[in-house]
């Protein structure tokens, strides 16, 4: 039976079946064969797409435009001071809106609870861009890099090191649990830091158990494994090894930064740790913006390692616009 998303929302691949995962990457990869050959779409012709942005984003940003217009559609870019949500009016308000304006809403920012609600009250597709638990569209570019690189996902021995609780590490567990990967995320347990009132706080690194387990459970069906640890040595015979910033868009200014990065030092992705996998060939991915070759003290990745052979990372951003298109087009399209 062919796989149908029309009219679905895309908030976390949780709500996504390998198959149907499967099926946006090869959307995705037929979608970017047809960019490359110059070939102009129509399958969102005559719609109309609200992309709502708490948070700024280059590659998000972006790609949604830009997928929208190769296929006929209209993006309307409303950041955070351009609307009302959350401000002067409720989520459930402002989807209620929109649904009647728009084909299909994009919502980038903070809050998961955000993108929920605008899924439960509005009758049109609802995407995901980002929120601080999950970041679904991301998660499906790697995913086509991978492939376009290796050939497949099943089997692929994946390490995901530095903060281990953030939406990154979280997106990439729950779609690695889903296609049968050897997941793996390297991180320290956890850290702490003296607050204002000199009470001493510890701060965990490692994914909400929760999120493990049901990761766990997944993999069971799918051949997967999930592995949380922060032993260096996992990233040995390591086929990808990603990182993310250290500290968080929003997470700046938060208490006890200073010792975060600290404890995630020793999981800077170097030289050292490329060689360490025994892979010559080991990709190194990350989302953008990196901290790289700036001296700064948060540097999560060498500038050796971010601009040597090994970095597909400006593959990762260009399929961001493909694999998002998918997701608009399956869910919206003609």
């Amino acid at each position: 039976m062919p796989i149908s998303l029309k009219g679905r929302d895309f908030l976390t691949l949780k709500d996504f079946t390998p198959e149907e995962i499967a099926y946006l990457l090869e959307l995705s990869a037929a979608l970017k064969l047809k960019k490359k050959m110059g070939i102009k779409g129509d399958l969102l012709e005559g719609k109309n797409i609200a992309l709502i942005f708490e948070k700024p984003s280059t590659r998000t940003r972006c790609s949604f435009t830009v997928a929208c217009v190769d296929e006929g559609g209209h993006p309307e870019y409303l950041g955070k001071n351009d609307i009302q949500l959350g401000k002067k009016e409720s989520v459930a308000d402002t989807a209620r809106v929109l649904e009647r304006m728009f084909d299909g809403i994009e919502f980038r920012g903070f809050s998961h609870d955000h993108v929920e609600g605008l899924a439960k009250y509005a009758s049109v597709p609802i995407w995901n861009g980002l929120t601080d638990f999950d970041h679904p569209t991301q998660v499906l570019a790697d995913f086509l890099t991978i492939q376009e690189y290796l050939g497949g996902l099943g089997g692929v021995r994946f390490v995901y090191t530095g903060d281990g609780r953030n939406n990154m590490a979280n997106a990439l567990m729950i779609g690695a649990a889903k296609m049968g990967m050897d997941f793996v995320i390297l991180a320290p347990k956890s850290y702490s830091y003296t607050d204002e009132n000199g009470k001493n706080v510890a701060v965990s690194l490692f994914p909400e158990e929760e999120l493990t387990a049901y990761c766990r459970k997944i993999a069971e069906e799918t051949g997967a494994s999930i592995t949380i640890t922060d032993d260096i040595a996992a990233v040995e015979e390591a086929d990808v090894i990603y990182t993310d910033v250290w500290v968080s868009m929003g997470e700046e200014n938060n208490p006890g930064m200073k010792e975060r990065v600290a404890a995630l030092k020793p999981y800077q992705v170097n030289m050292e740790m490329l060689e360490r996998t025994g892979n010559p060939d080991v990709l190194f991915m990350h989302c953008l913006p990196a901290f790289h070759g700036a001296g700064l003290k948060e540097e999560e990745v060498t500038d050796e390692v971010f601009e040597s052979k090994n970095s597909v990372v400006f593959d990762e951003a260009e399929n961001r616009m493909h694999t998002i298109k998918a997701v608009m087009v399956a869910t919206l399209g003609k």
